[in-house]
């Protein structure tokens, strides 16, 4: 039996396309296994997402809640701080009442202890004195 060039050439093609199909064969079951792989890689992202958006969801549920209640407590603070001021003021005033009466003592032993020491000088100065300090009082200085 002869074989013309044509057939071998035929036989020869067919050979060579048998020879590819056998070595790509076990690459594109390599291909299928990865892509397998790698819906189920997305497949388990996107369940990691939906779970993550789910916790923050409810993570800024909660976020909302207690800004609200800081908000609550700070309203409720900043009351009690304007009840306090009247507290504030009067001790404020309290001080400079204190120190106002310092003042008037040093004045006063001044006084004295420049007056001489005469029983009406001394009665005529702690008398002078005590006015002074009823008008001051009075706010009539």
């Amino acid at each position: 039996m002869t074989i013309s060039f044509g057939a071998l050439a035929g036989l020869i093609a067919a050979i060579a396309f048998l020879v590819l199909v056998l070595f790509t064969i076990p690459m594109l079951l390599n291909v299928s296994k990865t892509l397998k792989e790698a819906e189920k890689t997305v497949q388990l992202t996107n369940e990691s997402m939906a779970k993550l958006t789910e916790d923050m969801d409810d993570l800024m549920k909660q976020t909302g809640g207690l800004l609200e209640k800081t908000d609550a407590l700070l309203q409720d603070v900043n009351g009690k701080m304007e009840t306090l001021q009247p507290v504030v003021q009067a001790a404020a005033d309290l001080g400079q009442s204190v120190s106002d009466i310092n003042e008037s003592s040093k004045k006063m032993i001044n006084k004295v202890s420049n007056a001489h020491f005469t029983r009406t000088g001394m009665i005529t100065s702690v008398i002078t004195s005590a006015f002074a300090r009823h008008f001051r009082r009075k706010g009539q200085d």
